[in-house]
């Protein structure tokens, strides 16, 4: 039987890697080191997903974007520190290669820049599931649509045949924008009643719920 949504898109920061709470600690310590008021965890949370000037301008309206250079490479620094903190969330790589076997494509649609996801795919060892990526840093922002499309368009796939999964407000507002269904994930970024304010089909409290859902319903 044929899969209903045959192209599933991820996120990729808290909703297959556990590196939410990296990036909120990444982005207060950049603050810090450079003697700005930084922004309170709920804040910080928010902009996961995000692109880069999109995600500074929302979390540190304070600083002028000429300084974003210098905030970005120490969030760099603090970021890339807390690599040994962040690991896959438990059942992800058994998951992805379940759906693979399952002929699902898989691809992702990160906040994250090239340079960013390229490096983390190696780290993580996942580079073998995913037949496509789309980067904030290659087009615009979640929640604008783009990097759902450009995903659609290249592996020919409608958007009634493509399923988008977050952790985000951000995933879940794209979706919609590009014409697809969303699913949600409540163990990342953003908190579960904020999810379902955007009306995804479901929205899964662990990683083993996500993928038990996808099989069940993809």
């Amino acid at each position: 039987m044929p899969n209903r949504f045959p192209l599933l898109v991820f996120d990729w920061d808290g909703t297959l890697v556990d590196s939410a709470q990296a990036i909120v600690e990444a982005l207060q310590g950049a603050c810090i080191d450079l003697g700005l008021e930084p922004p309170t965890d709920e804040r910080a949370r928010h902009i996961i997903g995000l692109g880069l000037k999109d995600a500074l301008r929302y979390a540190v309206p304070h600083v002028a974007e000429k300084d974003y250079r210098q905030l970005v490479e120490r969030y760099r620094v603090h970021f890339l520190a807390r690599d040994d903190s962040m690991s896959l969330f438990p059942g992800v790589r058994e998951g992805l290669a379940e759906l693979q076997r399952a002929e699902f494509l898989l691809a992702i649609a990160t906040g994250k820049s090239r340079r960013g996801l390229e490096r983390a795919l190696d780290q993580m060892q996942l580079r073998s599931f995913f037949v496509s990526s789309r980067c904030a840093d290659e087009g615009y922002s979640k929640p604008h649509p783009g990097m759902l499309q450009a995903v659609m368009d290249e592996l020919a796939v409608p958007a009634n045949e493509t399923l988008m999964i977050g952790d985000t407000t951000h995933d879940l507002e794209m979706a919609v924008n590009a014409g697809v269904r969303g699913v949600g994930v409540a163990y990342g970024a953003h908190p579960k009643a904020q999810l379902l304010a955007a009306k995804p089909m479901a929205c899964l409290d662990t990683a083993a719920d996500l993928f038990a859902w996808l099989n069940a319903n993809g």
